[in-house]
């Protein structure tokens, strides 16, 4: 995979899911996007963790190892004023602490992991977590 079109990409999913932001335990827009690019990818997904949180398992070898990687998937109640192509389109939605882009670079890592070429043996789980801004997602998931 070239260095730029995996940028091309992170871009693409960060504007996608910028544009469509859903506050605490609302996330399914962002929940569906991730279940679907996972399985795309090869990787074993459950959702509704949480409500709308979603682990993607990607095992490869025989290592029982596994590690997490956690991505936060809510937005704020705020009104969002800028006027680039890719703000959001829901009324007092915005995600303005990142988690576009936290949920967009987690996608990435999970591709590239995913491929084929990539070895290693254990377990690594891609972790969606909703309600991240106040309300408990965390114990949740």
């Amino acid at each position: 995979m070239k260095t730029q079109g995996l940028h091309n990409q992170l871009v693409e999913w960060r504007h996608d899911l910028h544009m469509h932001p859903q506050i605490s335990f609302e996330e399914e827009y962002a929940s569906n996007k991730v279940a679907n690019l996972l399985k795309d990818f090869g990787i074993e997904v459950h959702k509704g963790i949480a409500k709308t949180g979603v682990v993607g398992v990607l095992k490869k070898g025989t290592s029982n190892k596994s590690i997490g990687i956690r991505a936060d998937m809510d937005a704020l109640p705020i009104h969002e004023i800028n006027t680039f192509s890719y703000k959001s389109k829901i009324e007092n939605r915005m995600h303005a602490c990142g988690h576009d882009g936290h949920m967009a670079i987690l996608l990435g890592a999970a591709k590239v992991l995913a491929r084929k070429e990539k070895q290693f043996k254990g377990r690594v789980r891609f972790i969606f977590q909703p309600a991240e801004e106040g309300l408990g997602g965390a114990r949740y998931m």
